[in-house]
């Protein structure tokens, strides 16, 4: 892939949705060119549907931040670029939507740094040793259900299924409900974009409100959640609900409430980055054969790095906003207190500067310092090791299963400024048997 620079500097407009439906390569030359000539360059906000100006008043603007190393200037210091006024929406959300879906996504220290440690504690290594165990055996079935038909919808039947089981089971929660959190995930993934009337049909038409549809499925993952964990808080199992709502650091400890919130930024950001980020290595497989073939000659070694390789292209989470606490200087640009900044992680992933032919898919790029999980700082993503595992795991049994699998036509893309998503990728192989 080469970018194609086909818009002036004057005609980019991050804000407007049809930007977004541009081929991948005019995008990448539109990104190229803010990077080189405009690297925060400012742009209003989208404006929000006008029965929900109310609510979510429309802002003033933002600078949207395209250089790595501008990026890592700003993710290292969270006390001047502050996330507790919203990193996930470009608008100014209520304060408790904030906390109800964002939790630690949407807070400052101390009580991120507070949130983190009880979190990080519940994790403990027969956890996490527990949860890599599981990976192995979800994996296994996944491919199992689609193995006999010789093809299926990639991104349905198997990228989309496997964080989405491992986030569940591991929580506790049952395959009666996989539906229901999958469908709520998809609601409050692009209820962002649909706020300023640009959400993705599919997921959400129209014709539906879309804050009406943010609450409605946020509230069916906190009953599901809370419920579960006031049960644990009596009945403690081996689960990640159990160790939550039962851990307790230096006398701070989780509210079934602040579980439930947990567990919508865990469902939400953990399976779209991970489904994002395995359809599109395939898709990046499929169109890059050479690079294939290295993984299927060395799995064990090429996996190392080509894992990485796999999130930095596909760059699943597209921006993160944070927003200045006092006045600074970025780069040449003085910014004062107040104002918005979305962090590409899209464009830094391409950055030049950084890394060396960047539109090449190589999955021996070492060092691979992308920001896929975020960058260094307080926020970078606490599950990145799950994914880095969910990713490897599901490459490395996927080729030595179906080694002819392959994409078959186009993918049907997600209509959003924030995920880099795909919703449909359809796939061929030969048929094998189940393995059991």
């Amino acid at each position: 892939m080469e970018p194609r620079e086909v818009l002036a500097a004057d005609a980019i407009d991050l804000s407007d949705i049809t930007f977004w439906e541009r081929p991948i390569e005019e995008r990448e030359g539109a990104f190229q060119l803010l990077r080189r000539e405009r690297p925060l360059p400012f742009f209003a906000e989208p404006p929000i549907l006008p029965e929900l100006s109310l609510i979510v008043p429309g802002g003033p603007g933002y600078r949207a931040v395209t250089r790595h190393a501008h990026i890592a200037e700003v993710s290292r210091h969270p006390e001047i670029y502050e996330s507790g006024k919203g990193a996930t929406s470009i608008p100014d959300m209520p304060a408790e939507l904030l906390e109800y879906f964002g939790s630690m996504v949407n807070t400052d220290n101390p009580r991120h740094a507070q949130l983190r440690r009880i979190v990080s504690a519940a994790f403990s290594p027969r956890m996490i040793k527990n949860i890599e165990d599981r990976i192995e055996l979800v994996t296994n079935d996944i491919i199992d259900r689609v193995a006999t038909q010789g093809g299926c919808d990639f991104v349905v039947d198997v990228a989309a299924r496997l964080p989405l089981e491992i986030i569940c089971d591991m929580m506790g929660i049952g395959p009666s409900e996989y539906a229901t959190v999958l469908r709520a995930s998809n609601v409050i993934t692009v209820s962002g974009n649909a706020i300023a009337g640009a959400g993705d049909p599919e997921y959400l038409p129209a014709d539906i409100d879309p804050l009406t549809a943010l609450m409605e499925a946020s509230g069916a993952l906190t009953t599901l959640v809370s419920d579960l964990a006031e049960a644990r808080r009596a009945n403690p199992t081996d689960d990640v609900t159990s160790a939550l709502i039962n851990t307790n650091i230096d006398g701070e400890s989780l509210s079934a409430a602040e579980v439930a919130s947990f567990f919508i930024l865990l469902v939400v950001a953990g399976n779209d980055t991970t489904r994002n980020a395995i359809s599109q290595g395939l898709l990046a497989f499929s169109e890059y054969p050479d690079q294939r073939a290295l993984w299927e000659a060395d799995p064990a070694g090429i996996g190392a790095t080509g894992v990485d390789e796999i999130v930095r292209w596909g760059s699943p989470i597209i921006w993160m906003r944070r927003t200045v606490a006092a006045p600074t200087v970025l780069g040449d640009q003085e910014l004062a207190a107040g104002e918005k900044l979305l962090l590409f992680y899209n464009s830094a992933n391409r950055d030049e500067d950084v890394f060396e032919k960047p539109y090449a898919f190589d999955l021996r790029r070492s060092p691979n310092p992308h920001f896929g999980f975020g960058a260094a700082g307080p926020h970078f993503c606490l599950g990145a090791h799950l994914a880095r595992q969910e990713i490897g795991v599901l490459f490395g049994q996927l080729f030595a299963r179906l080694p002819d699998i392959a994409v078959r036509g186009e993918p049907d893309r997600l209509r959003s400024t924030f995920i880099n998503g795909l919703k449909h990728l359809s796939c061929e192989f030969t048929p094998v048997t189940a393995s059991r």
